[in-house]
């Protein structure tokens, strides 16, 4: 189980290929919202759930879905 406190702002966001898919901004409940000052991110505020969260690792969230199957499926913040 993931613990919240364990994930942190700027860490890098990483589907299970390895790919970067963005940085964290913050965590929102049960879900991250990404930066939107990342180039992978489309200049825009996208949050992820919780339960996409496989590893935490140092600096790294590492998803438990590929970088595409992700940003198919994240959520754009308006």
């Amino acid at each position: 189980m993931i613990q919240l406190s364990e994930i942190r702002e700027h860490m890098e966001v990483v589907g299970s290929d390895g790919k970067h898919v963005g940085r964290v901004d913050k965590v929102m409940g049960e879900e991250i919202e990404l930066t939107k000052l990342d180039i992978a991110s489309g200049l825009k505020h996208h949050l992820i759930p919780i339960s996409w969260v496989a590893v935490v690792d140092e600096d790294t969230l590492r998803l438990n879905l590929t970088k595409d199957a992700a940003k198919a499926a994240w959520r754009t913040k308006h």
